[in-house]
């Protein structure tokens, strides 16, 4: 087995640009947990250039060297790598940070006075990216803040650029109405919205895995493919995030971004080149192509579901209406599974199942390539009853695989099938770098790639493709919530989903 050396693959990377980075939400979750040990992962591997800064924005009144303070525990903390000292100390000297309300036109005042003392203190060529790790609500009070302000003007070989987190909308409106608004401040080439999914190694290999090899492109279609599952499973309840959760649900949280992310790059076409609007024009094309469905298809392409009291892992858990600042009648649905047809020459009449849920027995995203069975007459007067289709699965977590499952002779006189499986582990081939996920996207902001990040349009578009079905499930209440167990793999209904196909969902994925 040839193993890669990581640190070889790195010499070819350029640095990132040089820049201030701002993070307004500073003092919250997304920062200390996973956003601080991207950047430190950064540093570590040498991706970052001497001339980089950060700049905590956030409404708690703390100084600059109270902000470090509270850095160098979080860091320990929550690094994926155990943190150098040294490292950090030179680190944590470029930190500062800037105390304010978000709609308040003073604190982005200061702000500019502090970035022109950063700028120069750092060495840091003017460029600036503005990473919005707050609550959906700000986003476009901040950019506009930030366009009266003038930091978002881009001048003198200076850039300026927006990191913007999910929801980007709530339904197809809100997300359009969005867009509307920060495109009056920015360029759609300063705005990067972002989907850390695709910060994930075994999502991007997807392209490389498809485009890359000569064996796989021939037969990814309707000819040789029964049908795709994809699965974003969670053994997690929703934990302290009731309130977030409750005006989310499965479907906002998960299907219109991260689960159509992976539909989008499993089913596109072969793009001209790797750059971005090449990509992203694919991926338009994909979700363009779902078929739209009416009020009544809504009921028979798609089934919710929300979990009740359960076991998970031999301890009894509460169902989802008794967990802490849940309505006690919630509707939401904390389970979804969808039937998506794409209706172009490559996937006619092969159905996409997604699925996704909260106390599933698994923590698994995966892609499941079904494909269709053989022949069965040369079989006939042999001991072989049923042929197995063949399957490929690319797993995106816990352990990035891809797997090959076929049938081989089980050895003996007699002519009999056994199923055997060949697997591919990144860590076996690759070594093992953790991450966050955010590392690869952080660092293809500063050096200007968008390739992985959306556009408004696709935005848009899978917007277009949930809302109907939002719709229909809020004009019409549910009688039979809860209707899973935590610790169960969903509803009854999402397997008859499958069953009226002659199909089934996968189950065991991890074994």
């Amino acid at each position: 087995m040839t193993t890669v050396d990581q640190n070889d693959a790195q010499k070819t990377i350029k640095k990132a640009d040089p820049c201030v980075i701002v993070i307004f939400g500073a003092a919250g979750d997304l920062t200390k947990r996973l956003l601080m040990p991207a950047l430190y992962n950064l540093v570590d591997r040498n991706l970052l250039p001497e001339q980089f800064a950060i700049v905590g924005v956030a409404r708690a009144e703390m100084s600059t060297e109270d902000f470090r303070s509270k850095m160098t525990p979080e860091i320990h903390e929550f690094a994926t790598v155990p943190v150098d000292d040294g490292i950090w100390q030179n680190f944590e000297k470029r930190l500062y940070y800037q105390a304010g309300n978000f709609q308040d036109a003073e604190t982005y005042s200061k702000l500019q006075k502090l970035l022109d003392q950063v700028d120069s203190e750092c060495k840091t060529q003017g460029n600036f990216l503005f990473y919005l790790a707050t609550a959906d609500d700000y986003f476009s009070d901040i950019i506009n803040q930030l366009g009266s302000a003038g930091l978002t003007r881009e001048e003198n070989g200076h850039w300026r650029r927006v990191i913007i987190e999910k929801p980007f909308g709530h339904d197809l409106e809100s997300a359009r109405t969005l867009n509307t608004n920060i495109s009056k401040v920015l360029k759609e080439s300063q705005i990067y919205r972002i989907d850390h999914y695709l910060g994930k190694e075994t999502v991007q290999n997807i392209l490389i895995f498809r485009f890359g090899n000569g064996m796989f492109e021939p037969i990814w279609n309707h000819n040789y493919i029964d049908h795709v599952q994809i699965t974003v499973a969670e053994t997690v309840g929703v934990e302290s995030r009731g309130n977030f959760y409750e005006g989310t649900g499965a479907v906002r949280d998960m299907v219109q971004n991260h689960m159509f992310q992976l539909l989008a790059l499993t089913a596109m076409e072969p793009p001209v080149s790797f750059d971005a609007d090449a990509m992203r024009d694919e991926k338009s094309k994909v979700l363009k192509a779902i078929q739209p469905w009416t009020p009544e298809e809504v009921l028979t392409h798609a089934v919710r579901g929300q979990y009740g009291e359960g076991e998970m892992k031999g301890e009894k858990v509460p169902g989802y209406r008794a967990e802490s600042k849940v309505a006690p009648d919630s509707a939401v649905e904390t389970y979804a599974a969808l039937k998506l047809t794409i209706d172009n020459w490559r996937w006619a009449r092969v159905p996409f199942y997604l699925r996704t849920g909260k106390h599933l027995p698994e923590k698994v995203t995966e892609i499941a390539i079904q494909f269709k069975q053989v022949p069965s007459l040369l079989f006939r007067e042999t001991s072989i009853n049923t042929l197995a289709s063949n399957l490929l699965v690319i797993r995106v977590q816990p352990h990035e695989t891809i797997s090959l499952h076929f049938g081989a002779k089980i050895p003996g006189p007699a002519m009999k099938m056994g199923e055997v499986e060949m697997q591919f582990h990144y860590a076996d081939y690759f070594g093992s770098t953790p991450s966050t996920g955010y590392e690869t996207l952080l660092y293809d902001c500063m050096i200007g790639d968008a390739t992985l990040f959306q556009r408004s349009d696709n935005v848009e578009l899978g917007w277009s493709v949930v809302t109907p079905i939002l719709d229909v499930w809020k004009n019409m209440p549910v009688r039979d919530f809860p209707n899973y167990a935590a610790g169960t793999w969903g509803p009854k209904a999402a397997d008859e989903l499958l069953a009226r196909d002659g199909r089934q969902w996968r189950t065991n994925l991890l074994e």
